[in-house]
């Protein structure tokens, strides 16, 4: 294994590193309140580090967003990454990633994911087409032709109670209960309420009413779907990716701690030199570290074309379990400061948190994890 990034993911990275420290500052995030940032959005896709993924991988891709995570910026970048750019060139059509992949890379598609699959949604049971007016309008201009063209692929129904950064999203990768993967526009016969989580993920409850959908890649036949194999990549592929962001969300979250400590004095003596407060930085990092690089190994594995399941549900794990630690321990050397929710550290706490459920927190993993390797796999 060698986790060294090549040139070009290293020049990625210190370009996103520039732009996440120049556009999402205190301010800027404070003004956005809880939905995303437009200009620092149009600024990542303008610099290419959304289009870029392809050929970065997703260990190019994990070092970005680590960058993301430290300034814990407000845009679709891990989503439209992971679901869209990512997804779709694995496991899309030819046609599919020749329409949808040059709009995800300018940010005039942004494609967000309904994961883990719901039980609740199913596609038409009468098979439900697809009408060549179902896109008169109804799906958001796309330069690239985003909207799903015309056919008899089926409508989905059913509900997901929450899907991030929703409503900064032209299209959902959704997973119903068979766990097959179907690409939807947003327009006809998709609703849309706001929800907020504890992290500002712009999310939204999505209500499919015959939604017009097409299955990602070639299913095992008409309006049946994409091939049930391409859910666990998808998902393991996005537990890595986010794992990554953790880890940043976690390095910023000590780096403002450890300066604030380091200015902070009590009777005399910064509150750095209090042994106390040193161990506690000192298993934060190992902490943050362990999360690095789970993360790094199962992104290398996939980028590598090897087996990464049990990998990714490794860096996941960390990424639950010693992301709420880390966060928690930024916090609470931040002292009353710390429970200010202006604060900057308190938005670290709040993504921790957040990224510590999301996709499962740390006893759903570690049970999965456990069933995989009992099970041979």
């Amino acid at each position: 294994m060698d986790f060294t990034p090549t040139e070009a993911q290293a020049e990625a990275r210190d370009l996103a590193a520039r732009i996440f420290a120049d556009l999402a500052t205190h301010e800027r995030l404070r003004a956005a309140g809880t939905g995303s940032d437009p200009e620092l959005w149009k600024a990542l896709t303008a610099a290419g580090l959304v289009a870029a993924v392809a050929e970065l991988g997703l260990l190019g891709l994990v070092l970005l967003l680590e960058e993301q995570g430290r300034t814990t910026a407000q845009v679709p970048y891990a989503a439209s990454c992971v679901y869209g750019q990512l997804a779709i060139a694995a496991h899309g059509t030819g046609e599919q990633r020749e329409r949808l992949l040059p709009g995800i890379g300018d940010g005039s598609v942004v494609v967000t994911g309904a994961f883990p699959a719901q039980t609740s949604v199913r596609p038409s049971s009468h098979g439900g087409s697809v009408r060549p007016s179902s896109y008169g309008g109804s799906v958001r201009p796309s330069s690239h032709g985003g909207a799903v063209r015309p056919s008899s692929h089926g409508g989905l129904s059913g509900t997901v109670p929450v899907v991030p950064w929703l409503r900064d999203a032209t299209h959902v990768l959704v997973a119903d209960a068979e766990r097959r993967l179907w690409l939807v526009p947003i327009g006809e016969g998709t609703g849309i309420e706001e929800v907020e989580l504890t992290a500002p993920w712009s999310a939204g409850r999505l209500t499919l009413e015959e939604a017009p959908a097409e299955p990602l890649g070639t299913g095992p036949g008409p309006g049946l779907g994409s091939d049930p194999g391409a859910y666990a990549d998808v998902l393991a592929t996005a537990r890595t990716a986010f794992a990554g962001l953790q880890a940043g969300v976690c390095a910023g979250s000590l780096a403002r701690a450890v300066a604030h400590t380091n200015a902070r004095e009590q009777f005399g003596r910064p509150l750095a030199t209090r042994q106390g407060v040193q161990l506690r930085a000192a298993d934060a990092h190992m902490d943050t570290e362990a999360i690095r690089v789970t993360a790094y190994e199962a992104a290398w594995r996939r980028d590598a074309g090897l087996p990464y399941a049990t990998h990714a549900l490794t860096a996941a794990w960390w990424a639950s379990e010693a992301g709420q630690r880390v966060v928690h321990t930024g916090q609470h050397l931040h002292g009353g400061a710390g429970a200010d929710v202006d604060h900057p550290v308190h938005r670290h706490f709040l993504w921790g948190r957040q990224l510590d459920a999301y996709l499962g927190s740390g006893g759903e993993v570690l049970q999965e994890l456990g069933e995989l390797i009992a099970s041979g796999s």
